[in-house]
């Protein structure tokens, strides 16, 4: 299993809209995450800095990142674009976060 965690950025004022799409996930969406081998996914808010910090366990990193292949995902990301900084094909700006301790 790996650990990940990673952070973005959410535009100012899109806090509630961004929680809001969230607590209504697609369906499709929750399938791909697992299907491809996603879970315990969490995202946190840092209402200070609308910094959002991302962590998910994974069961292959290769197989996961395959996920921005998939039509829903890059659907998903469009729909999110308005609300956070993105890439030019609209997936997140991410920075991946280094590990550097946990504790089982």
């Amino acid at each position: 299993m790996v650990r990940k965690a990673f952070k973005m950025q959410l535009f100012e004022g899109q806090a509630k809209e961004y929680e809001k799409r969230h607590n209504e996930l697609w369906p499709e969406m929750k399938e791909m995450i697992h299907e491809y081998g996603g879970s315990n996914y969490t995202i946190f808010l840092d209402e200070e800095t609308n910094v959002l910090y991302g962590y998910i366990e994974l069961e292959n990193e290769e197989k996961w990142d395959k996920t921005a292949e998939t039509e829903i995902c890059k659907k998903w990301w469009a729909f999110m674009a308005d609300i956070m900084e993105t890439n030019p094909d609209n997936s997140p700006v991410s920075v991946s976060l280094k590990n550097v301790f946990h504790l089982d």
